[in-house]
C-alpha cells in the first residue's frame, strides 16, 4: 500500500473547490467508532456522525472489511446485467422497512427524486395532466431543482427560480391544511412528509407519530400517494428501523440514504402497494446506482445493525440521553425532543456559535440547525458509557453558554 501522508490545508491557502460550504478550521484524520482525530491524535467525540450517515460509527470493522474485499473483486459492471448483491441487499431492506419493489440510488435527493416521479406517474396514468403533491413548511428533500421546490426553507431555494411547480405547501402536522389543500387543487396526487424533521429543528408533529396514521387514512380517502422521505430518520435512527414502524401504517412511497451505507454514498426510493410497478424499463435509472460495491454495503449494513440490536440499542440509549438532559438543564428553559439517537434541544436563543465552543473547549463534534437548537445524530451504537461523556460536556456547554 502506498503510504500518502496530505498536509492539513492552511486557511489562507488556495482551492480549487467550488465555495458551496462554510467548512470549519479542522480535518480529520481517522475515526473509530464515536470517534474522530486529527493529525496530531487529538480524540473529539463525534455526535453528529457526518449528519446521520455513519449510524455505527466510523471504521466499523465489518463494513471497513467489505468493502476492501468487494473493491479488490469487482466495483461495478451496470445494471445492464443481473447483480446478484444488489439482489440480496433489495431482499434485506425488503425485510426491515415491509416494502415491495427498491430502486437503489446514490444518494437521499436522488431518492426523493423517484419518488416524486412515482407520484407523478401515479397522477398521469389517471388522467391527470399536472398532478401536484402536497409538502409540508420547515420541510428538507434535497438540493436538485425539484427537491429543492418541495423543500420548506426559502434560503434553499433563493437565487435558483423558476422553480419546479406541482408543490403544495402545508403547515407540519395540521391535517386541517391538508384537508383545506385538497378542496383547493382537485389534482392533487401524494403526500410527501418526513416523520421528523431534521433541518427543521427536530420537529415532530403536535399530536406525535398519530400524525402519520392521520395522513395514512386521508390518502386512503383521497387515493393519494403516501410518500415518506426517511432520508435521515431511517436505519435505526430513531430506535425503530424506520421511523414510521412507531405507529401501525405503512406508506406507499418510502425514501432513505444516509446510515444505509454507514459513509458510503448510496440511496433507496422503496414502493409497496398502489406504487408498486409504476416505473418500468426506461422509465428511471441510474449508472451507479445500485453498484456491486454499494450494494453489498447496503447488505453489509443491514446485517451489521440486525446482529448488533442496534435499533434497540439506540431507543433504549436515546431515551436514556433524553431523559438526562430533561433532567440536567431542567431549570435552563430549554426544550429537549426527539427519539433514539436523532435528539433536539431548543434553547431560549440562537447558538450557532455553540458548535466551535464544543469543538475547541470540549472536544465534542455537534450541529445547530434551525438557528437555535443543538442536534444530536450520535451513533446508534453508542454505548452508555459514551452517552455518560456526551451528556457530562453537553451540560457542561450549554449550562456555560446560557
Amino acid at each position: 500500500m502506498t503510504d500518502i501522508t496530505l498536509a492539513p490545508v492552511q486557511p489562507d491557502q488556495p482551492t480549487h473547490l467550488m465555495a458551496t460550504y462554510g467548512r470549519q478550521a479542522i480535518s480529520f484524520v481517522r475515526g473509530r467508532g464515536a470517534y474522530l482525530y486529527t493529525q496530531d491524535g487529538t480524540e473529539y467525540l463525534d455526535a453528529l456522525t457526518g449528519i446521520a450517515v455513519c449510524g455505527l460509527g466510523h471504521a466499523h470493522p465489518a463494513i471497513a472489511e467489505a468493502i476492501a474485499e468487494q473493491a479488490a473483486t469487482l466495483v461495478h459492471t451496470s445494471n445492464l446485467f443481473e447483480i446478484p448483491w444488489q439482489t440480496a441487499a433489495a431482499q434485506k431492506l425488503a425485510e426491515v422497512s415491509g416494502m415491495e419493489e427498491i430502486f437503489f440510488s446514490n444518494s437521499g435527493a436522488e431518492s426523493n427524486e423517484g419518488a416524486i416521479k412515482i407520484a407523478r406517474k401515479f397522477g398521469t396514468q389517471q388522467g391527470i395532466s399536472l398532478p401536484k403533491i402536497i409538502v409540508a413548511e420547515q420541510s428538507f428533500h434535497g438540493r436538485t431543482l425539484a427537491t429543492l421546490s418541495a423543500t420548506g426553507n426559502k434560503k434553499v431555494q433563493d437565487g435558483f427560480a423558476p422553480l419546479v411547480e406541482g408543490f403544495v405547501r402545508v403547515p407540519f402536522g395540521d391535517i386541517e391544511a391538508i384537508q383545506e389543500a385538497a378542496l383547493q387543487h382537485p389534482d392533487i396526487v401524494a403526500i410527501l412528509i418526513e416523520p421528523i424533521q431534521g433541518e427543521g429543528g427536530i420537529n415532530t408533529a403536535p399530536q406525535g407519530f398519530s400524525y402519520l396514521e392521520e395522513v395514512r387514512q386521508i390518502c386512503n380517502q383521497r387515493n393519494w400517494l403516501m410518500m415518506l422521505d426517511e432520508i435521515q430518520t431511517g436505519n435505526g435512527r430513531t430506535g425503530k428501523y424506520f421511523a414510521y414502524q412507531h405507529t401501525n401504517i405503512i406508506p406507499d412511497v418510502l425514501t432513505t440514504a444516509k446510515g444505509l451505507g454507514n459513509g458510503f454514498p448510496v440511496g433507496a426510493v422503496m414502493t409497496q402497494g398502489k406504487a408498486v410497478g409504476l416505473l418500468g424499463p426506461g422509465s428511471h435509472g441510474s449508472t451507479y446506482g445500485g453498484t456491486v460495491l454499494g450494494s453489498r454495503v447496503v447488505y453489509t449494513v443491514i446485517d451489521t445493525i440486525q446482529k448488533e440490536n442496534a435499533v434497540e440499542n439506540a431507543a433504549v440509549v436515546g431515551n436514556y440521553i433524553v431523559d438526562q438532559l430533561r433532567a440536567q438543564l431542567s431549570d435552563k428553559n430549554v426544550q429537549v425532543r426527539g427519539f433514539g439517537m436523532m435528539i433536539g434541544i431548543q434553547l431560549p436563543k440562537d447558538c450557532a456559535e455553540l458548535v466551535a465552543i464544543a469543538r475547541d473547549e470540549y472536544k465534542l463534534i455537534i450541529n445547530v440547525t434551525a438557528g437555535s437548537v443543538v442536534r444530536l445524530l450520535p451513533p446508534i451504537n453508542m454505548t452508555q458509557a459514551q452517552a455518560d461523556i456526551l451528556l457530562e460536556r453537553l451540560v457542561a456547554l450549554i449550562t456555560n453558554y446560557l
